[in-house]
């Protein structure tokens, strides 16, 4: 046992300066690195930098890093966090924790840019035509306004899901819902997770009181092809393959999620508190 309420998984691949510039100075949880086969020095940076650090003998995606980082973690809560991800010392966990003891399920930070603006780590339903607009992909990029979400200081909003860069739960209620979808390597796996996690009794939510820098730069936003957008979509074809309905309208998705579509965008403070036991009683099979 390591004493700490918190355990923080970060899966790394040749992230080495990415978590020399981001993961400097104390830190009052168990740092978990989970390495996917790296060919740099990210291994030895984040040993130096005080993580316990799990090698993976081949690069098996971010859902199975983060799984196998999950079975180890020894925090009563747990935080997903990307290397790119800032946490101050001061921290904001236990903003996250007062929230997850009351309401069980998911929470994130806000994310801000590098430059301080919030970024909309928070979302609404994944329709595909909301995906394409998020890519300013005209016109639809004007429809689905409630799909892009972000809380301000002060606030907490119910979303669908967040973005997989920072993801807090009790670790007992994550482990029972299954964890993280093996089924992708890379992409929409953070999708599923908080779609799943609804369904399973466990709200998502985004805490605009804590503010964290999340440094993105996401390989798929260039239009030269690459093994990441192949990746993508991939990953697309599971995800809309597993929920049709935010491809072609059947089964109607605000039916199938409709304790997910009855909140996003409201304020947390409109929903009751969940059971303690969370997920428990609702035990997932994301593996695989």
């Amino acid at each position: 046992m390591t004493g700490h309420l918190w355990s923080v998984v970060t899966v790394t691949y040749n992230s080495a300066d990415t978590l020399r510039r981001c993961w400097q100075g104390d830190k009052p949880y168990e740092w978990i690195v989970v390495d996917n086969a790296s060919s740099d020095d990210s291994v030895r940076t984040a040993e130096e930098l005080g993580a316990r650090v799990i090698r993976l003998p081949e690069n098996v995606g971010f859902s199975r890093a983060n799984n196998v980082a999950l079975r180890e973690a020894a925090g009563e809560y747990v935080l997903f966090a990307n290397p790119d991800l800032e946490i101050p010392s001061d921290g904001g966990l236990d903003v996250l924790r007062r929230h997850l003891d009351v309401h069980g399920g998911l929470a994130a930070p806000q994310l801000l840019s590098s430059d301080g603006t919030p970024q909309a780590n928070g979302r609404g339903l994944p329709y595909a035509t909301a995906k394409l607009g998020n890519r300013k992909v005209w016109p639809l990029s004007r429809l689905h306004s409630s799909y892009r979400l972000t809380a301000e200081p002060g606030t907490a909003i119910w979303v669908a899901w967040v973005m997989g860069a920072a993801v807090a739960a009790r670790t007992a209620d994550f482990a029972a819902m299954g964890g993280w979808n093996e089924r992708f390597f890379l992409y929409y796996e953070d999708h599923e997770l908080g779609l799943r996690a609804w369904r399973h009794g466990m709200p998502v939510a985004l805490l605009g009181d804590v503010r964290w820098t999340h440094h993105w730069g996401r390989a798929t936003n260039s239009f030269r092809w690459s093994r990441a957008h192949t990746l993508e979509v991939q990953s697309a074809r599971t995800f809309f393959g597993m929920f049709p309905e935010f491809l072609v309208g059947l089964p109607p998705a605000a039916r199938r999620h409709r304790q997910a579509a009855q909140r996003i965008g409201s304020p947390v403070s409109d929903l009751p508190a969940v059971r303690a036991g969370g997920a428990g009683a609702h035990v997932g099979t994301a593996g695989g």
